[in-house]
């Protein structure tokens, strides 16, 4: 520690006397050094029966920690105790205008309240073991952290991009590597990178295994004025489980599941599953399959379907016919802010229950398990086909033809189907479009057939052959399994952006033409088109919740991309940066004026971002954030609140980079 941070520490100790370097607890009049002989972990075990939980506690969620545990820890006058107590509301007012000075930023390495590496070592021993220091996922291909490995080195490099299964394992490797500062790629990804640091990345993490290390965790980020992030399994567009210095709270272990053939709670009876925050969708899918039912997620196999996918809304191959699948949601089990651990249902904290179904992760609490409605075993015919230029396809027929399919989405989503489309540009006046896959729940082949019979007959009056290949399952895991496979993730020479394009632009030609032309246009000046013909308004209704009121009015989620070569200059790559935002976004937001766009694939730099995510859900959405976050416990960038917050420095000049300071606007 410098010389000024021991001189600034004596000074603020007179007013927090207890933040201390040695670490002690006296037994018996004695004292003795706290260490793994005298320190047990922080925890009780809580019954069950005594929480309203609509649905019986996990065993890791009757693992708790106490005022019991708080107070036998004080008795025996641990050091530093009171960086781990829950929130004191005497001096709740006092604190907030301390906490909400302009320019004050959370505590950072060198900062005086920063806490001593034995600080941080009674924090690991209280957790029961579950801190981890961070160690970048590529720091084997460096020699900065004792680490290198050529032969760990090479199948890093190998799987970066094309296996998201090994990142998500890791507890702080996340796809938007760009916003985090690239700062430990795999060399032969970055190279002109020339070293290895941790950067952007949160200086520490907590492998959560019970509910007592995530109310630890958020004490001790409260009480120090910490940047506390969570990660679940980092697949966000805009980098929202990261921050430089930050602590993490890793939920990626919180896999149980339970089924339950006849729940009820409220209006609802049928079957349900309880679900860990931590459970990926294929893990869900397996135990839909299990117990011959269906529920509703993402198509990614590695999202984890129950953190920052279902609390942002998610969308699903399944929307069409029963919405988000934050419309599913029944209950939640959830850590707030001042470290309580709360149940969030229709009858407790409705209107926490209320946020928590859309308005985003990271934001609200922590969330430990959610129950969700499952639906019968359904079946699914799935369709895929090439469109593309060639010899026997001009560029004229290409649009043509892709307008033709353009025209039948509302017909589509009506019959409760989905599409995942895919348009580039591959030289000078040559396209290509696949369709992987056409998504037809609850449909046969036949069926499918005819649903298309007028398109592919609109294809050939153009002069245009596709060959369809069909494929009908007995259930929807199979379908899904065979349609989707992993998707690309952490390239730092992409970025993307999206928007709900509202159902209204389909019944007007002229929106429709103007809609049309604006996705060419992108198409053709070499941006990359993701998009999905999906409706999330099911004709059964929905819940009131917090949902993004712009996906009751899509018929067409698109993300557009825009991707450069790493070995590119700067200001190439900040050309089409802003390209990207400026004017490619601008056109497709002009042609859905009060529409909007999915937070978790959005523009890291959106415009008006609180409309586009949120739409007139935003204030109420704030005015909760305020009520149950009010010192700013819990940070994401473009989530509710996040206009309170401004990073200190930027990336190509606009970018908020997370290798920086958070601090208050």
């Amino acid at each position: 520690m410098s010389s000024i941070r021991k001189v600034i520490v004596s000074t603020l100790l007179v007013s927090f006397s207890r933040f201390i370097c040695a670490q002690t607890i006296v037994v018996k009049n004695y004292t003795l050094p706290a260490n793994e002989s005298t320190i047990a972990p922080a925890v009780a075990s809580v019954d069950a029966q005594n929480s309203n939980s609509t649905a019986e506690l996990f065993e890791g969620e009757t693992l708790q920690l106490t005022d019991a545990v708080i107070a036998n820890l004080t008795e025996l006058e641990l050091s530093n105790i009171t960086l781990f107590t829950f929130q004191d509301d005497s001096s709740l007012n006092e604190t907030l205008s301390r906490r909400a000075l302009p320019g004050l930023c959370k505590t950072y390495p060198d900062d005086p309240f920063w806490p001593f590496r034995t600080t941080w070592k009674i924090f690991d021993l209280l957790l029961g073991g579950a801190l981890i220091e961070t160690v970048p996922y590529a720091a084997s291909c460096y020699n900065t952290f004792a680490d290198y490995n050529s032969t760990k080195c090479d199948f890093i490099t190998k799987n970066w991009i094309n296996a998201s299964i090994y990142h998500t394992e890791d507890p702080t490797s996340i796809n938007a590597v760009l916003f985090q500062g690239s700062t430990c790629m795999p060399p032969a990804l970055m190279p002109a990178q020339n070293g290895c640091t941790v950067g952007g990345y949160p200086a520490y993490a907590v492998k959560i295994r019970n509910v007592a290390q995530i109310q630890l965790a958020v004490n001790f980020a409260r009480n120090l004025n910490l940047r506390l992030v969570i990660k679940n399994t980092g697949h966000d567009f805009s980098a929202k489980s990261v921050g430089m210095g930050a602590l993490s709270i890793w939920t990626h272990n919180l896999k149980q599941i339970k089924f339950f053939q006849n729940y009820q709670q409220g209006h609802y009876r049928g079957p349900a599953f309880k679900l860990g925050t931590g459970v990926q969708a294929f893990e869900a899918y397996e135990a839909a399959r299990k117990y011959g039912v269906t529920v509703v997620g993402g198509e990614g196999r590695t999202v984890g379907v129950m953190g920052g996918f279902l609390l942002g809304g998610g969308h699903s191959p399944l929307s069409s016919l029963y919405g988000m699948a934050a419309d599913q949601v029944l209950s939640m089990e959830v850590v707030t802010s001042d470290g309580r651990f709360v149940t969030a249902s229709e009858t407790s904290h409705p209107d926490l229950f209320w946020a928590l179904r859309g308005g985003g992760g990271s934001t609200f609490g922590v969330v430990t398990s959610i129950v969700v409605k499952a639906y019968p075993k359904i079946k699914v015919t799935t369709m895929t086909y090439v469109l593309a230029t060639g010899a026997t396809v001009t560029a004229e027929q290409f649009w043509a033809a892709l307008r033709a399919f353009f025209d039948g989405f509302i017909t589509y989503t009506d019959a409760g189907n989905y599409e995942y489309f895919r348009i580039s540009k591959t030289g000078d006046g040559q396209f290509f479009s696949d369709m992987g896959p056409w998504f037809a729940p609850g449909m046969n082949k036949t069926e499918l057939e005819t649903l298309v019979a007028p398109l592919f007959a609109k294809f050939r009056a153009l002069g245009v052959e596709v060959n369809p290949a069909y494929a009908e399952y007995d259930d929807f895991y199979d379908a899904w399994y065979a349609s989707f496979p992993v998707e690309p993730w952490g390239s730092n020479a992409i970025r993307q952006a999206s928007r709900l394009f509202p159902k209204s632009n389909w019944q007007d030609a002229a929106k429709l033409n103007a809609t049309f032309d604006a996705i060419k246009s992108v198409v053709e000046e070499g941006g990359y088109i993701v998009a999905f013909n999906i409706a999330a308004a099911p004709k059964t209704g929905y819940p009131d919740n917090a949902v993004n009121p712009a996906w009751r009015n899509t018929v067409m989620h698109a993300i557009m991309a825009t991707l450069w070569n790493a070995s590119n200059s700067e200001a190439d790559i900040k050309a089409a940066s802003d390209k990207l935002t400026f004017d490619w976004m601008k056109r497709w937001r002009d042609v859905s004026p009060g529409a909007g766009a999915y937070m978790s694939e959005g523009d890291y730099i959106e415009p008006d971002s609180s409309q586009a995510f949120f739409g007139n859900k935003y204030p109420k959405l704030y005015r909760l954030k305020q009520w149950y976050d009010p010192f700013g416990v819990f940070y994401a960038h473009t989530a509710v609140g996040s206009e309170d917050w401004k990073m200190s420095e930027m990336i190509l000049g606009n970018l908020p980079s997370q290798n920086s300071r958070l601090c208050r606007a």
